[in-house]
């Protein structure tokens, strides 16, 4: 595969997870950072690196609203529920994990 069409395959691929989650906002961030290990903020973070490398002029807000489809704030208000006990113990088990890995 040539390296025009992996780049289109993976930019593909980016769209659709995006779009997947604006359609899905009952998964919550924190159950995905338990699942996945990740979230719509870390996309934003990777989206802000992404255009930071291309010298593209972006704030965090900008790159959260291109992930969330919508600003952050609205986003939370309308769909962000409160963490469960279990939902923020196992998060905290985790970051105490990956934290052991780490160092």
């Amino acid at each position: 595969m040539d390296e025009k069409t992996r780049i289109e395959l993976e930019a593909a691929t980016f769209r659709a997870l995006v779009v997947y989650l604006r359609e899905h906002p009952e998964l919550q961030n924190i159950e995905l950072m338990n699942l996945a290990g990740f979230c719509r903020n870390c996309l934003s973070k990777w989206y802000l690196a992404a255009a930071e490398e291309q010298s593209e002029d972006m704030s965090y807000d900008e790159a959260r609203e291109a992930i969330y489809g919508m600003p952050y704030g609205e986003w939370k208000k309308r769909y962000q529920k409160k963490a469960t006990e279990e939902q923020l113990a196992a998060f905290n088990a985790r970051t105490a994990a990956v934290g052991d890995e780490e160092g």
